[in-house]
């Protein structure tokens, strides 16, 4: 199964292949080089499908946890000051996606969208400092039953041309679905309050939509 921000790309590279996958097999003669040629274009297009998947995931709902909002490794946990929103000191939880890794943005709480707002930027890797502040990115507030207002970053990587964020002021939101995507390599980060208990430790594996990252 494959996201619908992947249609356009999924369709392009698929033609794409094809036309070159016959056009090879027309101007090249050396044998050797042509199995060459047509492995490597087979490669990147399974790299295209495999960045666009969007597997099932049954989401236990639990007001008491906060979940994973995306695959990836947890890079950072650590207190910092939040200056966007909150303008507070907040525990902030990042989890670093690779390019193989899939790149759905779950939503890792049920409640209701309190701020949602995109900001154009740069496109440092998304383990730079100063990716989170730089960095195009979305910034979304949510308040949840349980830990209060929670925010999320969706931040691009040096990869990343475009994050898609389906986050709107007002909305009502359930743990687990889908809160958009980020294009070819990214992070995202968590912003709790003071005092919640993280469940990950650095370098965990995170599975969105299943990794328990913090609890009431």
């Amino acid at each position: 199964m494959f996201h619908k921000e992947g249609a356009k790309i999924i369709l392009i590279s698929t033609t794409t292949f094809v036309v070159l996958l016959l056009s090879t097999s027309m101007f090249i003669t050396n044998e050797w080089i042509l199995k060459s040629v047509q492995l490597t274009l087979l490669f990147l297009l399974v790299m295209i499908l495999q960045f666009f998947r969007n597997p099932k995931r049954e989401v236990a709902l639990n007001d008491d946890h906060i979940i994973a909002p995306v695959d990836g490794k947890v890079v950072v946990i650590e207190e910092v000051f939040e200056s966007e929103y909150f303008k507070d000191q907040r525990l902030q939880v990042s989890i670093f996606m690779s390019p193989i890794n899939v790149h759905v943005t779950r939503y890792a709480a049920s409640g209701i969208i309190k701020f949602s707002k995109y900001h154009p930027g740069k496109y440092l890797v998304a383990w730079h400092p100063k990716a989170s502040t730089e960095n195009e990115r979305t910034t979304v507030v949510i308040d949840t039953p349980k830990f209060g207002e929670i925010l999320y970053r969706q931040i691009a990587g040096a990869l990343a041309k475009r994050i898609v964020n389906y986050a709107e002021p007002g909305m009502k939101v359930v743990q687990g679905t889908d809160a958009g995507f980020i294009k070819f390599g990214s992070r995202v980060d968590l912003y709790f309050p003071i005092g919640t208990k993280i469940n990950v430790k650095l370098n965990d594996k995170a599975v969105g939509g299943k990794t328990i990252i913090a609890t009431k």
